[in-house]
């Protein structure tokens, strides 16, 4: 590529190693890929199905599982092509809206999860209250705001970063196309870029972070005041999944996109993705239902309805 010219398409580096290493890993992600959409299929349709899961925390959790599905399929499906070929080439427009699509799905997920934090503090804080606070309306409310604000908010860091002319190499050290990767392309100056991408990912993540803190922290002193064991364990257990998953989203999104210098290790970068494209999606069904009586219970009363359909 010529000093003055910009890329129109790149070749993602993927994976190192050899191609029986790449058919291996080629296999497990497929294995996991999978999993996470039968899982994540089959939690949306038994909440959906189910009268006795018509409450808002399984509402939140239907959505989360739309978005985990999406979230995975905007990359794993080319990275699994890629994987296989040995060779990766995307085009600047695809690359364009792959980046769109995982930031703006991943911000609503985020914001998702804080709404999901502030709805189990009514539950367990003011039981009595919940169903007027968290009414229909308040919940299909709550989740407009999650996917509206989180693809408007991603607009302006995607149109910045593809006004950058990519002419130092057009070799992409990733299997997606990640921000910081392109920023290492641009052969021109992208610190305000990366500062003002900073500000944007700290409001995002710290933002709803903070909202899950201040949540869990009344809910904690409230399970700790509930006079009997069994009445703390059953108040925990109502919280214990979300927080598990919390935990495990915001650690990998903080490591990825809180820090004023997006252009970090590919290596590192790598290893983070994974867990935020792969292996979160598809922990999702098992954080959420495995401990779930209720969700289990209304499961095997739809395989048992699905059976005796296929009988008659």
């Amino acid at each position: 590529l010529g000093n003055y010219s910009s890329a129109t398409k790149f070749f993602l580096l993927g994976f190192p190693g050899t191609k029986e290493l790449h058919h291996i890993l080629f296999a497990t992600f497929l294995l996991l890929y999978s999993v996470t959409v039968l899982g994540n299929m089959l939690i949306i349709i038994v909440v959906h199905a189910d009268k006795r899961l018509q409450s808002p925390m399984y509402f939140f959790l239907g959505h989360l599982s739309v978005l985990e599905i999406l979230i995975t399929s905007v990359a794993v499906p080319y990275m699994l092509q890629g994987l296989l070929r040995q060779t990766q080439i995307i085009s600047l427009s695809a690359c364009c809206v792959q980046l769109y699509l995982y930031l703006s799905l991943g911000s609503s997920e985020l914001i998702l999860l804080g709404v999901m934090a502030v709805d189990r503090y009514v539950a367990v804080c003011n039981p009595l209250r919940y169903n007027v606070i968290m009414s229909s309306y308040t919940c299909t409310w709550m989740v407009t705001v999650s996917w509206v604000v989180g693809f408007l908010f991603q607009i302006w860091p995607v149109y910045a970063t593809f006004q950058l002319t990519f002419c130092k190499t057009n070799l992409l050290d990733h299997f997606y196309c990640d921000l910081g990767q392109l920023f290492k392309l641009s052969c021109e100056n992208t610190l305000f870029t990366e500062l003002i991408l900073f500000l944007m990912a700290v409001f995002i993540i710290v933002g709803s972070m903070i909202l899950t803190i201040i949540s869990y922290t009344y809910i904690i002193s409230t399970i700790l005041k509930i006079p009997s064991a069994s009445g703390r364990r059953k108040a925990f257990s109502t919280c214990a999944s979300h927080f598990t998953y919390v935990v495990i989203g915001y650690g990998s999104c903080l490591f990825l996109y809180v820090k004023p210098k997006q252009t970090q290790a590919a290596e590192y970068n790598r290893v983070v993705s994974l867990l935020v494209l792969v292996v979160e999606p598809f922990l999702n069904p098992f954080i959420f239902t495995l401990r779930n009586d209720k969700f289990i219970e209304a499961f095997r009363d739809g395989v048992k309805r699905s059976c005796q359909l296929l009988k008659h």
